[in-house]
C-alpha cells in the first residue's frame, strides 16, 4: 500500500487510489484495473515498514529526499532566511493523509494521530523535500527503543541549520549526518 500511495502522490494521480479503487474504475484500463490495489480496512492491514530502526525510520520506506532548490549556493536565499520553511511546508491536510497511512504501514499499536509528528526525515531547514513521501514518516512523540523522541530530533535540526548558516558545517555534511543518524549528527560533526 505505501509504495502505491507514494507513486500516486508523486505521479500526480488522484490520491483515491490508496483509499478506494471504485472512483477510478471508469478511467482505468481493464488491465490496470485488475492490478489496482484493493481497499483494506486499517485494522486488517499488515505493516510494510519495520519498527526495528526506531527512533529512525525504516530506510526502505523513508530513504530521505532532498529539495533541489536548496544547495550550498542557495542557503542564504532559502534555509538561512527566517520564515523560509513556512513558505514551502505542506498543508496538514496533505501530511495527515500520509501520517494516517504511515501509522498503518509501520504497524504502530498506538494509532492516535496526535502521538506522532509527520516528520521530514531530512528536515526542511536542511533542504529536505517538503512533499515527497520518501522524506515523510510518522515519527513518535514518545521514546522508542530507549532513545529520543520527535522533540529531541527537532533540537538537533535547529542546531545543524544554525551551524550551516554560520559556515561551521557544509550543507552536504549536515544532510549526511542527519540522514545517517540524527542522534549522533552533532557529535559526528564536532558540534
Amino acid at each position: 500500500m505505501r509504495s502505491m500511495h507514494r507513486r500516486s502522490v508523486t505521479g500526480g494521480t488522484a490520491l483515491a487510489v490508496t483509499f478506494t479503487t471504485a472512483a477510478l474504475a471508469l478511467t482505468v484500463s481493464p488491465t490496470a484495473q485488475a492490478a489496482a490495489p484493493r481497499a483494506v480496512h486499517p485494522a486488517l492491514a499488515a505493516a510494510t515498514c519495520s519498527q526495528a530502526y526506531l527512533p529512525l525510520p525504516d530506510p526502505s520506506c523513508t530513504p530521505g529526499v532532498l529539495n533541489p532548490d536548496v544547495t550550498q549556493d542557495t542557503i542564504y536565499d532559502t534555509i538561512c532566511v527566517s520564515g523560509w520553511t513556512a513558505t514551502i511546508r505542506p498543508s496538514t491536510s496533505y501530511t495527515n493523509r500520509l501520517k494516517a497511512q504511515g501509522i498503518i504501514d509501520y504497524g504502530y499499536s498506538d494509532t492516535s494521530m496526535s502521538d506522532y509528528e509527520e516528520d521530514h526525515f531530512i528536515p526542511l531547514e536542511l533542504g529536505g523535500s517538503p512533499t515527497d513521501p520518501g522524506n515523510l514518516w510518522p515519527e513518535p512523540h514518545y521514546t522508542t527503543n530507549g532513545s529520543g523522541t520527535s522533540y529531541t530530533k527537532d533540537g538537533v535540526e535547529t542546531k545543524l541549520k544554525n551551524a550551516v548558516c554560520a559556515g561551521r558545517v557544509s550543507l552536504d555534511d549536515a544532510q549526511n549526518a542527519i540522514a545517517t543518524d540524527w542522534r549522533t549528527a552533532l557529535s559526528s560533526l564536532g558540534l
